[in-house]
Order: structure tokens, then sequence, then C-alpha cells
């Protein structure tokens, strides 16, 4: 387990840079994928246009709004002493399937140039469900920069419920995988909620979790719908154990059920616009963040955020940056002054529309900074574009000899980089999946 005060160690010599045999998957009938209705260069979204303004960077304040320690330390009197994430990885009981195991539909939603070098289904039962949807991932590689937790290399998958909308909407999950042996993934689900009742029971979070960052201890998501926040915060030294399995959510006869899930994840805090609730369906002053990803090549280390803009409306997308705290004290939160204000580093807008996911990167000396957009593609089946712009321009990345740029995953969700081995993990569709940054730099037009 790692200390609190501890994310800064370098071990080089313990990185470990498996991949799948081969230098990338085969993809089936990927030519049929490539057509003539594909996008050209008619789409570029042009240079990004900084924002600079005292008015346009104070529309992206947030407020921190901690839960009460007297609450979490009384569910946790009352649940049992919270365990870590060892815990949870020890009790996996699925196995994610390797590329050669999954089916042809599922690999048609990877993309298609660069292609991904590992690629990993869901146990045959969750991926089979309807009922939930992969949106997310970040892994240890977000949460220290020796690419570790402890002793294990993880991968942390959120999962949006998606029998219903809004107040309707399901829980929310998280996927803990092992990713200690590359040839063989395993996982286990632990339920997002929200204590209650000044920590004497709990709900589940009622959200879509379009976008999430685990960095040092602390597990930051996206929120909307049912939720007002922007974000929510989760300590991943605080996991509870359930110990009644029912559908039920909460205290319940004879102790804690958790939607049939035996670990549980209690929020420690919340991040709200300052300025007013977010408003995603007529666009909004306050930020509205679904996408979310970690950037360390900036000093300090911030956390990126995107908001997504319906293809075809007048509005512009934002993105920006917060920087995460350096005291020791507040592991894992943004910086924030005395009354819990977190204001924006860094803000910029891009004509790009339907943004799913973002990264941040700075290379080596370099003055610029990249910043890489996944777009959806708007048609069902159909496969996305990813982008790399900065002030200068955008270039995409490309497939096929007649310029087609529509090469990115099938409904590909977020982005988290894993320096240590230079990969950049996402999802396309119900498919988890790795490749170099450096194969995505080659393949931009």
């Amino acid at each position: 387990m790692k200390h609190r005060g501890r994310h800064r160690r370098r071990r080089r010599g313990r990185v470990l840079r498996a991949v799948l045999s081969g230098t990338a998957l085969a993809l089936t009938a990927a030519a049929t994928l490539i057509s003539a209705s594909q996008a050209t260069v008619g789409d570029n979204p042009g240079a990004l246009k900084p924002l600079t303004s005292a008015a346009e960077l104070g529309r992206l304040r947030l407020t921190e709004q901690p839960v009460p320690k007297r609450s979490l330390d009384r569910l946790a009197a009352a649940m049992g002493r919270p365990v870590g994430v060892g815990a949870v990885l020890r009790s996996a009981d699925r196995t994610l399937r390797d590329a050669a195991d999954c089916t042809p539909q599922e690999k048609k939603a990877l993309p298609v140039e660069p292609a991904a070098t590992r690629a990993y289904c869901w146990d045959a039962a969750d991926a089979a469900t309807h009922q939930w949807q992969p949106e997310s991932v970040t892994t240890s590689g977000d949460a220290d920069d020796d690419g570790r937790w402890g002793a294990n290399r993880v991968i942390l998958s959120g999962w949006t419920h998606s029998g219903g909308s809004g107040a309707d909407r399901g829980p929310a999950r998280v996927a803990f995988v092992n990713a200690n042996d590359p040839e063989h993934l395993t996982y286990t689900w632990a339920l997002l909620v929200v204590p209650i009742d000044g920590g004497r029971d709990y709900r589940g979070l009622v959200s879509h979790m379009s976008g999430m960052v685990w960095y040092q201890d602390k597990l930051l998501v996206t929120t909307s719908g049912g939720e007002r926040d922007a974000l929510y915060v989760y300590d991943l030294h605080r996991i509870q154990r359930a110990d009644v399995d029912s559908d039920a959510i909460g205290r319940v006869p004879g102790g804690w059920s958790a939607h049939g899930y035996r670990w549980v994840l209690p929020a420690v805090a919340s991040y709200r616009p300052a300025g007013g609730r977010c408003d995603r369906a007529t666009g909004s002053a306050a930020p509205c963040p679904e996408g979310l990803s970690l950037d360390r090549s900036s000093a300090p280390d911030s956390l990126v955020a995107s908001e997504t803009v319906p293809a075809g409306s007048a509005r512009h997308t934002r993105l920006w940056r917060y920087f995460f705290s350096r005291d020791p004290a507040r592991s894992g939160l943004l910086a924030a002054d005395s009354a819990g204000t977190v204001v924006a580093d860094e803000a910029y807008e891009t004509k790009a529309d339907g943004v799913r996911g973002v990264l941040s990167h700075r290379t080596g000396r370099s003055a610029r900074t990249d910043w890489y957009l996944g777009r959806a593609s708007g048609t069902q089946g159909g496969h996305g574009t990813l982008w790399r712009q900065d002030v200068r321009g955008a270039k995409a990345t490309h497939c096929g000899s007649g310029g087609a740029h529509r090469c990115w995953g099938d409904g590909t969700g977020s982005l988290s980089y894993w320096e240590q081995t230079g990969e950049v993990w996402s999802l396309s569709g119900r498919v988890l999946f790795a490749l170099p940054l450096s194969s995505v730099d080659r393949a931009l037009g």
C-alpha cells in the first residue's frame, strides 16, 4: 500500500512493457471500415483559441465540498475497517478475454489506424448486458509515477447503468482490474456511493461516468444527470465491504448491501461549479466536464477536462486544466484557496464537436503542449476521429490512401496515458485497448 505523502518515486527499471505477439491486432475486414463517406480535412477544427480573460477563466471555477470526516468515520465504524486496493484485487472473480477470444463484432469497434497493440473484452456475462455501458478508464500509471499501486499494476474502468435517465438512472460501478500479468487480466466490481444522514447510510451515485482520473490515493469522476456536482472524489484507502447480497443499496436488515457487489467506495468530497449549475442541454457558462485525464508533463501535475458539444450546434468546445495540490495533507485533491475555490490554470476553445476523450501532453523539452481529442462518429457503428491540436493548428490520424480520417474507435471513450509504458488506454464499444502514443503521432496526417 502506498503512503499518502509518497507519489514521486522513480523505478524505471521495473517498468513492464508487455505487448501482444506481433506489432498490432489484426482487425476483421478493416478495409470495409474505410469508405468514400469518410471525413476529410474539411472537418479540420483548426487551431485552439486560448481563453485568457478573467471572466472566461472565472466561469470554470469550482467549489470544493468535503464530506465531513465524522460522517466517513461513522460509516467506517458501522461497516468495519476500510480496506485498500490490494484487498479488492485479491477478490477478483472475473477474467477479461484476450483479443484472440473477442468476437469479430467486438473487435470491429477497435481503431483502424493506429491499430491497438493490446485489446481485452469483458467476461461474457458483463459483455452481454445491455443495462451497463463502459465509459471511462484510468490506471495506476495515473495514480503514481512509478506506474504501480503498491506492488500492483491496476486498471480502473467506470461503467454507467443505462436503465433509465436522470433521477431514474441506475448506480455507477468501477471495475478493478489486476493488470500484473498482461496475458491474464482479472477483475471485480465496486459500487460508487454517497454517504447520507451523517454517515449512517449511503445511496448509489446516480450518474454518467464519462471521465475518471486516479491520482495519488483519490479517484475523481465526472457526474451528470441526477447528480448536481461536476466531480465526485473517492478515497482508495476507504473501500468498504458490503456484507449482505441483495439488490438494495445502503443499510439493510442484517448489515449493508451494495446492489449485489462486495465492495463500496463512499465519496469523500465533491466539486461544484462556483457560478451555478451546469446545464448540458442548452450549454452553460458553468463547467460541464465530460472527459478527464491526468497530465504529468505540467508543473504541478494537472487534471485536464473537456466538455461535449453536440454536432451541428453553434457552440465551441472548451478544454481546460486544474492543478493538483502539492500539500501532502491534501493528497489527490485539486489546488484550492482557503475558501475551497478551485481556479482553472488555462483554457481553450476548439471547433471540434462530439469530443469524448481528451489528453494533454508535452514531450521532452518542447514548449508546445499537444491536446489530443477523440471525437465520436455521429453515426451508429461508425468510426470516430482522433485529432491533435495546439494553438497553431490541428492534424488528424488518417487511414488508407484517400486521406480518410475516421480511423479512431467506434464510440471510443475516455483517454488515459500510462507514462511508464508510453501507452494510451481507452475503451471502444465494449473493448478495453491500448496503443503507443508514438503510434498516434506517426498516424497523423
